[in-house]
């Protein structure tokens, strides 16, 4: 483990308060206490005796570390904002944006449960951690950022869903307490939003390894159990709390104060969920397929639902959330902890809602990769939007940076908390990954590879007879028009395409494609009277005399006159 070293900010210290100082932290390892709580000391003793020894040069400084909240939704899509959508009321998260920092361009590395969470708590892309799917359980010896946090003396709690490995091996609850955390409260997979389960039978909750049984509304009940947990402490030590909703997945459930909100309004159908030529135009033959699928609008979940009124019951479902966010920021300033606290709101991955004609996450669409980001919390520049790319393998180096620490080596993201205070970086990352792999219970998304940068997004597809995608995102952020087989565009694509295949090949295990155990032949099922398959594009369609049929031989680099040294400009 690398060691971990303080950034001290405050309050430049004497060579006498030194020496007090040494006898007060070594003096602290004589008093009686849990072997947890001695062995945090121990390091906290020995990491001070460092600290001491690097600052008798009068160059360091010491602060009180600043406690964090963490709170993740589920599918909360980036525009599931009240000041983003007046559609709906949010009024906590905008007073997050209004007082503090919203991240405007903010994605996950993985639009899908597992893989995201596993991104946000080890600071990796997916083919570095290994959480492939919602299957996969993380690899044996994975670093959970938290732990860097218990080491540093912390108190740390995780409430809610954890959602990692549901092929759980021999011996281990899908709810066990995981480390990195002092305290635990979670329940099995996706839980339930209300206590009695659709089969009839008790919702349970892993409460530090007891079953206990959920009582009520699962929004309300984890934030009841994160402010008991916050009220309970009775340590002087700085406190990190991972809030992980199980709202907003589906099957979406408001609360029943929520159930009729929203009446008079209606929701829009997006534009490009029409099913016409001209809507399909140069998209790839699976999206047009998959309108007519488990993930498409034609046989939504292979049943007759109507999109839009489901998109309603999203929106109410958010509403508990935002009434949490709001009973989270009452504690604070009632206790004393408004000045000392940091609150973050994220989402897990995306949700469409007819976009393309599609529903779900996977893809690699903006409304699909695409997140809010929110930091509120004292030292942070008020109203400030960021514009630079943010990720979800940015918040574990975000946090440790939040608690003066320094990030591991191996963790692929960068920190925020520069940005968020409103301070420039001037070699900031101009492009993100994205990676999907094919699942075979949801087989009508295919592996997807993508790179996104502020003005272009490329899309490219493994083990699929299909044509890949190319979006100005400056001129069409709805992802609209192909721009795949514009010669004018060659160029970017070539650039971008090695770009991609670059971040894919900096893995543990190389350009390769992982998959999981294929139990059944998965979702396979198409409405009979609905959409029908797509045809080929018809720039694929040639009669054999064509010029440029072996063309395909060429790397695309050449083909556009491009070298190393001549990058595609931007």
């Amino acid at each position: 483990m690398k060691d971990l070293k303080r950034n001290w900010t405050n309050g430049l210290l004497g060579r006498a308060s030194v020496v007090i100082l040494i006898s007060i932290l070594v003096g602290c390892t004589d008093v009686e206490e849990s072997s947890q709580r001695a062995e945090q000391k121990r390091y906290q003793s020995d990491f001070s005796m460092d600290w001491l020894y690097r600052s008798f040069g009068g160059q360091s400084r010491v602060s009180k570390p600043k406690n964090v909240i963490y709170v993740l939704t589920d599918d909360q899509r980036y525009d599931e904002l009240g000041f983003m959508n007046p559609i709906i009321e949010t009024p906590n998260m905008d007073r997050m944006a209004a007082e503090g920092v919203h991240f405007k361009n903010a994605f996950v590395t993985t639009a899908l449960c597992s893989p995201s969470r596993a991104s946000i708590l080890t600071g990796q892309y997916m083919h570095n951690h290994g959480v492939v799917d919602n299957n996969k359980p993380p690899r044996d010896g994975t670093i959970f950022f938290p732990e860097y946090l218990q080491k540093a003396g912390y108190d740390t709690a995780f409430v809610g869903k954890w959602h990692m490995g549901e092929l759980a091996p021999a011996g281990r609850k899908l709810d066990d307490p995981q480390p990195g955390f002092d305290h635990w409260v979670s329940f099995a997979g996706q839980g339930h939003y209300y206590p009695i389960k659709p089969n009839g039978e008790q919702s349970m909750l892993n409460i530090n390894g007891d079953a206990v049984k959920q009582k009520g509304y699962i929004t309300d009940e984890l934030t009841d159990y994160a402010l008991d947990w916050l009220d309970s402490r009775d340590s002087e030590e700085p406190f990190f709390m991972y809030l992980s909703h199980k709202a907003v997945h589906s099957n979406f459930a408001p609360a029943q104060r929520h159930a009729e909100q929203y009446a008079d309004r209606t929701i829009p159908v997006p534009a490009s969920q029409a099913d016409t030529p001209e809507n399909y135009a140069g998209k790839p033959m699976w999206v047009k397929n998959q309108r007519n699928s488990w993930h498409g609008v034609d046989f939504p979940y292979h049943s007759s639902l109507d999109v839009q009124a489901y998109k309603m019951r999203y929106h109410r479902a958010l509403s508990a959330v935002d009434e949490s966010l709001g009973r989270l920021f009452k504690w604070l300033e009632d206790n004393g902890h408004a000045e000392d606290t940091i609150v973050m709101l994220m989402g897990d991955n995306g949700f469409m809602f007819g976009e393309h004609g599609l529903i779900d996450k996977r893809n690699a669409y903006e409304e699909s990769m695409r997140v809010p980001l929110l930091a509120w919390g004292d030292g942070l520049k008020a109203n400030h939007v960021v514009k630079e790319i943010a990720a979800n393998i940015d918040i574990a180096p975000t946090i440790l940076d939040i608690a003066g620490l320094e990030s591991p080596e191996q963790f692929e993201g960068e920190s925020l908390y520069s940005l968020a205070r409103g301070e420039s970086e001037s070699e900031w990352r101009d492009d993100l990954l994205y990676e999907y792999y094919w699942e075979f219970n949801y087989p009508s998304t295919p592996t997807t590879f993508a790179l996104r940068t502020d003005d272009y997004k490329f899309i490219t597809y493994h083990g699929l007879w299909d044509t890949e995608e190319l979006y100005d995102m400056r001129t069409d952020p709805k992802e609209m028009h192909n721009l795949i087989h514009d010669p004018e565009y060659l160029a970017v694509v070539a650039d971008l395409r090695g770009k991609l295949f670059a971040r894919l090949g900096d893995s543990r295990d190389g350009l390769s494609v992982p998959y999981t155990e294929k139990f059944s032949h998965g979702a396979v099922f198409r409405e009979g009277e609905r959409s029908k398959a797509a045809e080929f594009p018809d720039q694929w369609l040639r009669n054999g005399s064509e010029r440029d049929l072996r063309d395909f031989m060429k790397p695309d680099k050449v083909r556009a006159g491009l070298s190393k040294a001549k990058p595609a400009a931007h």
